[in-house]
């Protein structure tokens, strides 16, 4: 019995040496980190996602370095980003956006590479094997209603039911002759549901004859459905979230995905402040940040068991679109105009 006390004592306190040995290293890395991106002062971030500043406050409280937010609109991301960091001056030390965008700007050399410890905790897909961009998430578009005039029999169950004369007049959506999102996703229709082609085909005629009423962009979408306008529309789960206590819900699709463009981050290259940078972007990914961005933002984000509380949500199946070129776009704008 003595025997195996002392063995069991043993090998009790080596776990304990390997444990502190271990916490040594992490702490170890992270001052290695943390230090110089303090002796930085602070981190530069370019993005265009709104309610991100909860964020930029708890980077500031956990580590005393200042993050500084700088809203660049999509339609005029890449061409500002490319002019600065062609000139020289790009001030940026982490660029975040869409896909699309950050492949974009990957191709003409304006990232750099680093590949946060955070990442584990992402699913492989979203991982660059160059190590360059960390997606985290998916701005997820389907179907929302107001929940107080819609009839739960009446809420619709796939994407075909946008092609009911009963919703004619009563639908909003963003222009899909202009809205490069809304075209992908469209086409994301047509890759993801219909079988065919054809069917797609009169999916979005069918669509056209009922009328939808067209805006700018996702952000208008909600407005007339929570006012009554309009009953049904192509739009965001997130808004549930924001404008709670807002009449609207999310339509449960069957057997059908909710689609949308996959969301990125990056350091940039030869950053200004790098520790600074990498930190940041630690902390970006970390389970605190998603949090934030799903509870008080109701973004979907990839980090593992972290849900927008949106009733039933954990239900979806969420998944990322396929980036369409400059060309696709172009050419499916030019269908789509014929047919709305």
């Amino acid at each position: 019995m003595k025997v195996g006390l002392r063995n069991s004592v043993r090998v009790l306190l080596m776990c304990c040496v390997v444990f502190c040995v271990a916490l040594g290293s992490v702490a170890g890395s992270e001052n290695a980190l943390l230090q110089p991106a303090r002796g930085e002062g602070k981190a530069i971030f370019y993005a265009n996602i709104t309610g991100v500043e909860p964020i930029m406050q708890a980077f500031h409280t956990e580590y005393g370095v200042q993050a500084e937010y700088t809203r660049v609109s999509t339609a005029v991301y890449v061409p500002t980003v490319q002019t600065e960091f062609q000139a020289g001056r790009l001030q940026a030390d982490v660029l975040q956006g869409p896909l699309p965008i950050l492949q974009i700007l990957k191709e003409a050399g304006v990232l750099g590479k680093y590949v946060s410890p955070m990442t584990e905790n992402y699913p492989e897909w979203s991982r660059d094997p160059d190590g360059i961009i960390q997606q985290f998430g998916i701005e997820y578009v389907t179907i929302i209603y107001n929940t107080e005039l819609v009839k739960a029999k009446d809420v619709p169950t796939s994407y075909k039911d946008l092609a009911d004369p009963k919703w004619r007049d009563k639908i909003v959506m963003p222009d899909p002759t202009t809205h490069a999102t809304t075209i992908t996703w469209l086409v994301g229709l047509k890759e993801h549901v219909f079988a065919t082609e054809a069917e797609w085909m009169e999916f979005l005629r069918g669509l056209a004859q009922n009328r939808p009423m067209f805006v700018a962009s996702f952000g208008p979408t909600p407005g007339p459905i929570e006012t009554g306008e309009k009953l049904i529309g192509i739009s965001m789960p997130k808004y549930i979230v924001t404008k709670a206590p807002a009449p609207l819900g999310w339509a449960q699709l069957d057997g059908e995905p909710i689609m949308g463009s996959a969301r990125g981050i990056a350091i940039a290259k030869n950053a200004p402040r790098p520790n600074a940078a990498k930190l940041f972007i630690d902390f970006w990914l970390s389970e605190t940040s998603m949090r934030i961005l799903a509870d008080e933002v109701g973004e979907w984000v990839l980090y593992e068991d972290v849900y927008p509380p949106i009733p039933d949500i954990k239900k979806a199946n969420v998944i990322p679109l396929r980036e369409l070129s400059d060309t696709e776009i172009q050419k499916w704008a030019e269908v789509f105009k014929n047919i709305f």
